[in-house]
């Protein structure tokens, strides 16, 4: 079988990052409805690849900063309406930096997982994932765990975490260990998932589908079921659909195509589908561009994703896609996407129903089209979401955060 996050900054940093702050806080002014909130973002300069996640009480957000030919993986918790001072996890030189392949973070009672990826060879896409764990327990980090143990030296990566049971967390990546030394015309990506106890172990590392889109990113999220995993998945006719896996009985079901797109497109599209659940109801979020017709479709799920209802459009047309998706109850979702605006590239969001009904789009920011802008990312907190992008506006980039009120969506 298949198987398949004080106030902003300490007093310390005041006098040397004082500029920093209020450069930022200046260039926080480009978004162009009177809902949305600019607030204060605890990276400096030189910094991107934002990451939220929001345990229900307070908010993460992990980043990359850059320091000459060093990169650094710092995280910052958002609580009380304030950031904590941000803190370094790790840093190195021989990182992978990716505009698409982004560290993610997620928490679980107090114990912290992220990852960054590491080069392996000299080669541009053999690199490493390696996680960094904080434990409650010990108040240190255990950091550059290797997530793999196939010693390969190719493409590893897309990582999503999920809190699991035990202050546990749940992985799953790419992993490239069967496009190398294997017969030509043999090579595949493929995803697998593993759990990662509160000591760092790697444990039930099983995989969920033998044959996936190369450079696209996967997403994972807790039902009352338990954990599924959405990707894009790839047909030997190249045709690339969203699949799902999902943990059902004490095991992982075969592989299923969640809505027949059909896009036949000979290369990696790198734009991946999000999700969100909230016990058994589930909403999924996709960029797709089969027949040349670009677009993001929402779909819901009221059984923890054994079957969905009929996709909904939700851009104006011409999307890019790089969305992400969070629950804002059992009958609603908030989704953001990036589309061309006139002359201009913007983050949308909406709020969309389980009854077809699409709310008038929110313009959270103008930005720009480029990769190295990124992927925006969404949470929510209380009574907002809080977005997170990365802005190209100035000579270096600089992560922006904004929120806005669920009641104003």
């Amino acid at each position: 079988m298949r198987l398949s996050t004080l106030p902003f900054l300490f007093f310390i940093f005041l006098v040397s990052c004082k500029s920093e702050i209020n450069k930022t806080k200046e260039i926080l002014s480009n978004n162009n409805d009177e809902f949305v909130k600019n607030l204060p973002t605890p990276s400096l300069r030189n910094s991107s690849l934002p990451s939220l996640y929001s345990n229900g009480e307070e908010l993460y957000m992990s980043w990359v900063e850059k320091k000459d030919t060093v990169s650094v993986l710092k995280y910052s918790l958002f609580k009380n309406n304030n950031w904590r001072d941000p803190e370094k996890i790790v840093s190195g030189s021989d990182w992978f930096v990716n505009w698409a392949d982004y560290p993610a973070i997620a928490e679980n009672n107090g114990n912290i997982l992220t990852n960054i990826l590491q080069k392996s060879a000299s080669g541009t896409y053999t690199y490493d994932v390696k996680l960094n764990l904080y434990s409650k327990e010990n108040k240190s980090w255990k950091n550059n765990i290797l997530l793999h143990d196939d010693g390969t030296q190719s493409e590893h990566g897309f990582v999503s975490i999920l809190p699991f049971e035990k202050d546990s967390f749940f992985v799953t990546w790419l992993d490239g260990r069967t496009t190398v030394n294997v017969p030509k015309g043999e090579e595949q990506m493929t995803i697998r998932g593993a759990i990662i106890n509160n000591n760092g172990d790697i444990e039930q590392d099983v995989l969920l589908d033998n044959r996936v889109c190369d450079c696209c990113n996967t997403a994972t999220t807790m039902t009352i079921n338990g954990p599924v995993v959405v990707y894009r998945d790839r047909s030997e006719d190249e045709i690339r659909d969203i699949s799902i896996v999902r943990w059902e009985e004490g095991q992982w079901t075969q592989p299923e195509t969640i809505i027949e797109d059909n896009w036949l497109i000979p290369g990696c599209p790198v734009n991946g589908p999000e999700i969100d659940a909230l016990e058994s109801n589930l909403t999924m979020a996709w960029f797709t561009a089969e027949n040349d017709n670009p677009r993001v479709q929402v779909v819901f799920s009221e059984d923890s994703g054994k079957t969905f209802g009929l996709p909904y459009r939700i851009d104006a047309g011409n999307a890019i896609g790089r969305v992400d998706v969070v629950m804002l109850n059992k009958e609603s979702a908030a989704v953001l996407w990036m589309e061309p605006q006139g002359v201009d590239t913007v983050i949308q969001l909406t709020k969309v129903s389980f009854n077809g009904k699409i709310n008038e789009p929110v313009t959270v920011s103008k930005t720009r089209s480029e990769r190295s802008s990124g992927f925006p990312k969404l949470e929510v907190l209380g009574d907002k979401v809080y977005i997170a992008w990365t802005s190209l506006e100035n000579v270096e980039p600089v992560i922006r955060v904004a929120s806005l009120l669920i009641k104003d969506l």
